[in-house]
């Protein structure tokens, strides 16, 4: 099956959200084993990371991750135009700048989500970025930052940055991002979440592409958003019960393709994980991401235990995976 079209307005119905030290290219892949609709996220990259380090590290992905987006920290529109031209030319299917991380280090670097101060800001880089490259260009962003509470604020923000660029595709993390004070981590429990918020937005502005993040942990929670917004963004959930992502084809798209099992995505994981030892990629940097694949499953806590053993993972031997699936799954037919 080929990949869905990211200028399909259902294209993002169901995505995974970008999260640092999390969603690589070798999560990514994993996550792609289990969904075949499910649109993707890189990790934030900032734009010094692409023009000043090694931009091949961070831009390489594997083509069955597509629909796949990348997404760019920076608030220079020129260094953000140069990076995106580079995700055109590495073959993203989208950029996505992010307006709505909330540590202090990001904020250093004036970028992330103390940008919603600057919305002119913001609909400049924008604007910079669809002015070089023809991929969508889209954003991320919080509900509003530290005490500013009224919804007319992020009202304000999205009509404004909508004006100035023409972005459509605005992706709301439905809580406030409180910029002294909490961690990163407080920063994604503490405010409170307020989907009204997004849903509001929506019918402010129909024509726009409005997703919504924040705190979605089951299709229970996920599947009534479709009548409010275009799509919904799935978090922590995603990676430490991937599994869950196995519906997403039919509950979202009606896809009816015969799912995988844990034994299939096992089996393909292992396959992965040969071809990048070979090139030098240590076993525990694929192994960490697939450690939620039989969660919930009897054994599951022997699968971890396996592929979290320091001595096992200095051979490098992607065997490993496959022994460990088979422990889990002589157990569950037993």
């Amino acid at each position: 099956m080929s990949s869905p079209d990211p200028a399909d307005l259902s294209a993002r119905r169901v995505s995974i959200a970008p999260m640092l030290d999390w969603t690589d290219r070798f999560y990514r892949y994993f996550a792609r084993q289990i969904s075949r609709r499910v649109y993707l996220y890189t990790e934030m990259v900032t734009t010094g990371a692409l023009i000043h380090g090694d931009a091949a590290r961070f831009l390489r992905f594997d083509d069955c991750e597509h629909p796949l987006a990348l997404q760019l920290g920076g608030s220079e529109p020129a260094d953000l135009a140069r990076c995106a031209e580079l995700a055109e030319q590495w073959g993203y299917d989208e950029v996505n700048l992010n307006v709505g991380c909330p540590s202090e280090r990001v904020q250093s670097g004036a970028f992330g989500a103390c940008l919603m101060a600057e919305p002119d800001l913001v609909a400049d880089c924008l604007k910079a970025m669809q002015d070089r490259v023809g991929i969508a260009v889209t954003v991320k962003h919080r509900i509003g930052i530290d005490n500013i509470e009224d919804y007319h604020y992020l009202e304000d923000f999205v009509g404004r940055v909508h004006q100035r660029s023409a972005c459509t595709v605005f992706v709301v993390h439905a809580r406030n991002a409180i910029l002294k004070g909490l961690s990163p981590k407080e920063n994604r429990e503490i405010p409170p979440l307020k989907y009204d918020y997004v849903h509001r937005l929506k019918t402010a502005f129909p024509a726009l592409e409005i997703h919504i993040n924040g705190g979605f942990t089951t299709w229970d929670q996920v599947e009534p958003q479709w009548a409010h917004v275009d799509g919904v963004m799935i978090g922590r959930e995603a990676y430490h019960n991937p599994w869950m992502l196995v519906d997403a084809d039919a509950r979202a798209w009606g896809d009816d393709h015969p799912p995988p099992t844990r034994r299939q995505v096992a089996e393909a994981m292992a396959a992965f994980a040969e071809a990048q030892v070979a090139e030098g990629v240590p076993l525990k940097t694929i192994c960490r991401h697939i450690l939620g694949l039989y969660q919930g499953m009897p054994g599951a806590r022997q699968w971890r235990r396996m592929l979290s053993d320091h001595l096992r993972l200095k051979d490098n031997n992607p065997a490993l995976i496959l022994e460990a699936s088979d422990a889990v799954e002589q157990r569950s037919a037993a």
